[in-house]
């Protein structure tokens, strides 16, 4: 992808700039689009890359490694294979600048809209609108109405201008995603610009028969993939460095040294398993076929594996790094705040170890798993 180089110095460089600000500015966002990050999921008939998943994952893996929130709002670069089961037309109008499109949602709580002559008219307030400040286009989660109100709920994408976000991201971790609330009053979306999420694509290219929900929990673990390679890399840095008290340095401890080979095989396993199923999905829907449930099963455990152990070796990394991680100028304890996020996110918690135990021994899972 081009230059990924100066996106990652950039990000190195004011890290601390958006953990503060709690969002990824958008002269950053223009450094993302200029690299290629948010033509990434765009169907190649408008003018986008409409990458490979796993060369994608790649690209959010590095910029995690630089600052897990950057990483975290580069991700929904993919967010744009939503945005192929909307009609050709309308996305030949929203691409008609170009395929650098920013696409951020807060999709829940699901809220509902009636359906008039002019499009829906929607109302309401959705939570975790990650990336939404430095967004080309919104959407928001709407019930659908009349005799499709049981149906899949609906996307509805509107413009920066029809929505108020919410300025109360105050968490814990992951600090810089700009994670805020949205507020809607009123909007008419027509039709023709809302869409069911992970519904039947319009556009026939390999990319959008990719399994999409899957894929949306993928380019999120990975993030966290990033982190715990960052947080690694430093204590194996520091192993060389004198102790505190005048005892051994890290290096010289055999428990030391036996924790770092422990956490590495731990996420050089997760990361093996996370890009095999990755690549074996790819390679069926390049081909022509449908995923199968068990690739689309695997996809799901491999994530919320992925994420569940980048957080385990993030926290050994973390403990490695003795009382100087505590520290707010240490990279450690911002790189276990961030990586503690990544495996709550719903698509990503254990249950999936659920889902993905009952597909493999022939049983349905639950509701919304496959």
């Amino acid at each position: 992808m081009k230059q990924l180089d100066q996106v990652l110095e950039v990000v190195a460089e004011r890290r601390a700039e958006f953990e503060e600000g709690r969002h990824v500015p958008r002269d950053v966002i223009a450094e993302f689009k200029h690299a290629g990050i948010y033509r990434a999921g765009v169907p190649k008939k408008f003018g986008g890359d409409a990458l490979p998943p796993a060369d994608f994952l790649h690209v959010v893996e590095r910029v995690a490694q630089a600052d897990g929130s950057a990483g975290w709002v580069a991700s929904f670069g993919s967010a744009t294979v939503y945005l192929a089961a909307l009609p050709l037309e309308t996305q030949a109008k929203l691409y008609a600048d170009g395929p650098d499109v920013a696409f951020a949602g807060g999709l829940f709580p699901v809220q509902p809209a009636e359906l008039g002559d002019d499009g829906y008219h929607v109302s309401g307030h959705w939570k975790f609108a990650s990336g939404c400040k430095g967004a080309d286009v919104l959407g928001v989660g709407i019930k659908r109405a009349g005799a499709d109100r049981a149906g899949r709920p609906l996307t509805a994408v509107l413009r920066p201008d029809q929505v108020r976000i919410v300025d109360n991201w105050d968490v814990v971790g992951m600090r810089g995603t700009g994670s805020h609330d949205l507020v809607v009053d009123e909007a008419v979306v027509p039709e023709e610009w809302t869409f069911v999420r992970g519904g039947e694509p319009t556009v026939d290219e390999p990319l959008y028969r990719y399994p999409t929900v899957a894929y949306a929990a993928q380019v999120l673990a990975v993030v966290g993939l990033g982190v715990a390679r960052a947080a690694l890399d430093q204590v194996i840095a520091q192993g060389g460095r004198p102790g505190f008290t005048g005892a051994p340095g890290p290096a010289e401890r055999a428990t030391y040294r036996i924790s770092v080979a422990r956490a590495e095989a731990r996420l050089r396993s997760a990361r093996a398993f996370f890009y095999e199923a990755t690549e074996d999905a790819w390679a069926t829907v390049e081909a022509g076929d449908p995923a199968t449930a068990q690739q689309v099963s695997l996809l799901r455990l491999a994530s919320a594996h992925l994420a569940k152990n980048a957080f385990e070796v993030v926290r050994s990394a973390y403990q490695l790094g003795g009382i100087a991680a505590i520290t707010d100028g240490s990279p450690l304890q911002r790189h276990l705040r961030d990586a503690s996020v990544v495996p709550q996110h719903a698509f990503l918690q254990e249950g999936m170890y659920d889902g993905a135990g009952a597909v493999l021994m022939g049983v349905d899972p639950f509701p919304g798993y496959l």
